[in-house]
């Protein structure tokens, strides 16, 4: 398995999704080296902002993109040498795949799709000649499509489902967790819940207009938070799938999302969650505000949502797909 995040220790949320995936899959009895920025030299360009974030916010490093690419590469190579097959998280790492001249597969996962169809004929190539391309979402599946991918396979990222869940505290919380970058929509959620108890768990670029944001938390306390919330908002100007709202979901809580990406996978308006236009602050605060004065509605968009995460998102039937697409893809 190639990829550019993940966990560097216990609750650490970089590549939190990724490190999950490969331990429950080793569960089941799949053997998995993984190449990660713990295992090659990334010259300090992998973890805080992202790849492309660090590279924005320090635009001399990419002198070293060069370096780090070739570290990786021959990592890779050691680690395929004996493989059955290569799973890539993020097309960069798919380019690496394909240089390796094994069976292989690509998982897209948004950001790399959007900077992908700046550049298509650079994707092309991955996506065209990996054995399977996995998209968690129905939109990044189209998207992967229309890059050049011929089968692709969509498979959400797990989500665990707490044994029970308890009634939100008194008095009722907002909850956003994310990265605090434009693309996540924050600063709409924060001109929206003006005077609303709004609790922020992250970090990133717009850390200084966010006040009182907690920074990252350990994927433990982020578990605590949602058992809090009375609802979590996701109010994203583009998603790839949405795990935020997943496990909010899976802890009975209404979610107010942004009606884009994954999270229409994820939401459905008026059942498990309100969804609203990207980028309109008014359509934010009014659906935050329905809920907040409607707890007997919040009961029941929590309830049907926690419902909608058990029958199509629990780990088992993400798993039993995922091996089944390495046997596939393997053969």
């Amino acid at each position: 398995m190639l990829t550019t995040s993940y966990p560097r220790y216990e609750g650490d949320a970089a590549g939190h999704f990724v490190g999950e995936a490969v331990e429950r899959l080793r569960g089941r009895g799949v053997e998995i080296e993984v190449v990660n920025p713990l295992t090659f030299k990334h010259y300090g360009i992998a973890y805080g902002d992202g790849v492309v974030g660090n590279l924005r916010r320090e635009p001399l490093r990419a002198a070293l993109l060069p370096a780090m690419v070739a570290s990786f590469r021959r990592a890779a190579a050691r680690a395929a040498k004996d493989a059955d097959l290569v799973h890539a998280h993020w097309l960069p790492a798919g380019a690496i795949a394909l240089s390796l001249r094994k069976p292989y597969v690509v998982q897209v996962w948004g950001t790399d799709v959007e900077l992908a169809r700046r550049a298509p004929w650079l994707a092309r190539p991955i996506l065209h000649r990996a054995r399977r391309v996995v998209a968690a979402s129905s939109w990044l599946a189209q998207a992967a499509r229309e890059l050049g991918a011929r089968r692709v396979d969509v498979i959400p990222s797990g989500v665990d489902l707490p044994a029970a869940v308890g009634p939100p505290a008194e008095p009722p919380e907002v909850l956003f967790a994310g990265r605090l970058s434009p693309e996540k929509g924050v600063l709409d959620l924060v001109e929206a819940a003006n005077g609303l108890p709004l609790v922020v768990a992250g970090d990133g670029p717009l850390r200084d207009r966010v006040t009182n944001a907690l920074g990252f938390v350990p994927h433990d306390e982020l578990q605590r938070l949602y058992e809090r919330a009375a609802i979590v908002a996701c109010p994203s100007r583009r998603e790839g799938f949405g795990v935020v709202c997943a496990e909010a979901m899976a802890h009975g809580r209404p979610v107010v999302a942004s009606a884009v990406g994954g999270l229409l996978d994820l939401v459905v308006d008026g059942e498990t969650g309100l969804l609203v236009p990207p980028s309109d602050p008014g359509a934010l605060r009014r659906a935050l505000e329905r809920l907040l004065g409607d707890p007997e509605l919040c009961a029941r968009l929590g309830e049907a949502a926690r419902e909608r995460i058990r029958e199509r998102f629990a780990w088992d039937a993400v798993l039993d797909a995922t091996v089944a697409l390495y046997e596939e893809a393997a053969g």
